[in-house]
């Protein structure tokens, strides 16, 4: 580490030094001997600068200016990792007093808000003192207040104006629309992004390089409230990452073209192009699977692209970007016959022989997100590593998994992202729960969290449920479990995500062929007339590869074993107070349909997309209800 920071640093204070001189030899004499020992230290220092660059692995087809500032940008989030990590350790070792620190913060900041005056946030000393005065919420309680802020009212909840009306992504209910301020964004980056690059780099050390990264992200389209609020997701965009598009393979012309699939055609032209890419990159691993979903379908006519050096026709282009992506292609046969014979093979294990200098898939795949990953590992993404860096909502950052190598996906919260509290699972129903706080909770229990953030939500029951897995220090590292929209109860079952998902996986091992692409439930209460059976249960949707019908016995392995995995179920089954299953086998792709419905019902950006698992909606049901096959 100490020659690492060396090679860094002195060449960099070699061309400060320089930089001083030029100006003081503008102002006034210099002796002689000192710009001889300023230009020598100048060259060797852009000399050991070149030395280190050249050690590294690079991407192709890249200029100088390119790789330095790559390399630069590399280098000072390197060291801004290492810093955080280091407070973050510091923190995690007194977690009650950075608790009370950090909800403070929040109080002082917003005590002569409109909100802050009510709750008489000034007068509060302590974490016992707020949550005596201040009741547990939920998204009904701010509903007004944002309008407010919505429609350019100044002070409503928080001090500062909202750089951005944050739309949820809606998977337990409609979509809300919370605040988004810069403190948010500044944490979020700090604390969670600048954490995980460090700790990708200790467990991945290759990806320390020059390589490009793909990232499939999108260019989202924001609406303005009435007080002149953008109004759209709060995740990473082209334009919140423009300084950072060079290290993209994806050139920057591509993130003005509005439609979806178009700028996905063009993500992936231009990574096949590089054979050097080292990052796969996503907010969610959903949209790196669906992303290789469309070069299955589409890698004829990628190829041919790459084998002409032009852009498809079929693309809906301005003519303006057309001729500035065009400009960056150039025929290349060599790259197009490697990927027609790599293509030809098949796409179990696509991506390393496209890729062959493919590091890693940085993208979350906990929770609904838990079926991609396994799917690209499976499938197309075999021998890759997975990274999970996050445990984020549009509320904020909440965690950070510092354990990129483990399969378990499991989070140290961040202490001084949130003010924590925590409602244990069986008190979820009661009327005013009591709360614990982070030195309160146990390992191996399931706890609703409850957040009081930056940008104006307090003692927030945001409907995650976690379990507690152990304690880095005094701070608790927890596992996502479910969140409480998305459960299965009919009778008071309490089907959760998690467990539902694993006798899915269980009942797809018994079905011969089968590989499982999406699934979703609804419960009959929403389908009325439609469902057939008088007895509340369960529709189940799924999408299936290798398999065109499934016989009734084969439908019923998932009833069994469900009730295999939960005892209150089987018992409701027993008594009939709950009916058998109906599995309905949809058609291929009807799941790419019904995402493109929910973003658009939602106004949800693919960036922040995650699939539903359980409809509350009768339309989607019906949706899928007219795709069925089998």
């Amino acid at each position: 580490m100490a020659f690492s920071m060396f090679r860094v640093f002195l060449p960099l204070t070699f061309a400060v030094l320089s930089a001083a001189v030029a100006i003081i030899g503008h102002t006034q004499a210099m002796p002689s001997v000192l710009p001889i020992a300023v230009g020598v230290s100048s060259l060797v220092g852009m000399a050991l600068i070149w030395r280190d660059m050249n050690s590294k692995m690079k991407g192709e087809s890249r200029t100088f200016s390119s790789l330095l500032s790559q390399y630069l940008a590399v280098k000072a989030v390197g060291w801004l990792g290492r810093l955080r990590r280091k407070k973050l350790e510091l923190d995690t070792r007194k977690v009650t007093e950075v608790q009370e620190e950090t909800l403070l913060k929040r109080l002082r900041k917003n005590q002569h808000t409109c909100y802050g005056r009510q709750y008489d946030f000034s007068s509060i000393k302590d974490s016992g003192a707020f949550r005596a005065r201040h009741p547990l919420t939920t998204y009904d309680h701010y509903r007004e207040l944002i309008r407010r802020v919505a429609a350019g009212e100044k002070n409503v909840i928080i001090m500062e104006k909202p750089l951005i009306l944050a739309m949820t992504s809606g998977t337990s209910g409609p979509s809300a629309m919370l605040l988004s301020t810069k403190d948010t964004n500044t944490e979020f980056f700090l604390q969670g992004v600048a954490v995980c690059l460090d700790a990708m780099r200790q467990a991945f050390p290759a990806t320390d390089s020059l390589q490009r990264t793909t990232k499939f992200f999108y260019t989202p389209t924001f609406r303005q409230s009435d007080g002149g609020i953008p109004i759209g997701p709060n995740s990473s965009t082209p334009a919140s990452s423009r300084h950072m598009l060079n290290i993209y393979s994806t050139p920057a012309p591509a993130f003005e073209v509005p439609s979806e699939k178009d700028t996905l055609y063009l993500h992936l032209l231009f990574a096949l192009k590089d054979s050097s890419i080292g990052t796969l990159e996503s907010n969610f691993a959903s949209t790196v699977f669906y992303a290789l979903s469309a070069l299955q379908e589409r890698w004829q006519e990628l190829v041919e692209d790459i084998e002409r050096g032009k852009v498809s026709s079929a693309l809906a282009l301005e003519p303006t970007v057309r001729a500035r992506l065009e400009a960056l292609m150039k025929p290349d046969q060599e790259r197009a016959a490697q990927l027609r014979a790599h293509f030809q093979e098949g796409f179990r294990g696509i991506v390393k022989r496209v890729w062959p200098h493919l590091n890693l898939v940085l993208a979350v795949d906990s929770g609904s997100n838990q079926i991609y990953g396994e799917m690209l590992r499976e499938n197309y993404c075999r021998g890759i590593p997975f990274y999970s860096p996050f445990y984020a909502a549009t509320e904020g950052l909440i965690g950070v998994n510092l354990w990129p190598q483990e399969s378990n996906r499991r989070y140290l919260l961040c202490p001084r992202s949130m003010f924590c509290e925590f409602l244990p699972e069986n008190s979820l129903d009661e009327e005013t729960p009591p709360t614990l706080l982070m030195e309160e909770v146990e390992e191996g229990h399931n706890y609703e969290l409850v957040v009081t953030n930056a940008s104006g939500l307090f003692r927030y029951r945001i409907g995650d449920i976690v379990k507690v897995v152990g304690f880095h220090n005094q701070c608790p590292v927890v596992e996502f479990q479910y969140r409480r929209g998305q459960m299965l109860n009919v009778r008071g079952e309490k089907v959760s995500e998690a467990l539902f998902l694993d006798a899915l996986k269980k009942a797809v091992a018994q079905w011969p062929g089968a590989q499982l692409v999406d699934y979703c439930c609804a419960e009959s209460g929403i389908l009325g007339d439609s469902t057939g059976g008088s007895d509340p249960h369960y529709q189940v949707f799924i999408e299936l590869k290798g398999v065109r019908n499934l016989t009734e016995e084969q439908r019923y392995k998932l009833d069994i074993c469900l009730q295999q995995d939960s005892a209150v179920y089987k018992s409701f089954r027993i008594k009939g107070s709950i009916g058998p299953m109906r599995v309905q086998l949809v058609a291929d792709g009807a799941f790419k349909e019904l995402r493109k419905q929910m973003m658009t019902f939602s106004n949800t950006s693919p960036n922040t997309f995650k699939m539903h698992r359980v409809l509350r909606r009768k339309e989607y049901a019906d949706f899928l209800l007219a795709k069925t096959v089998s």
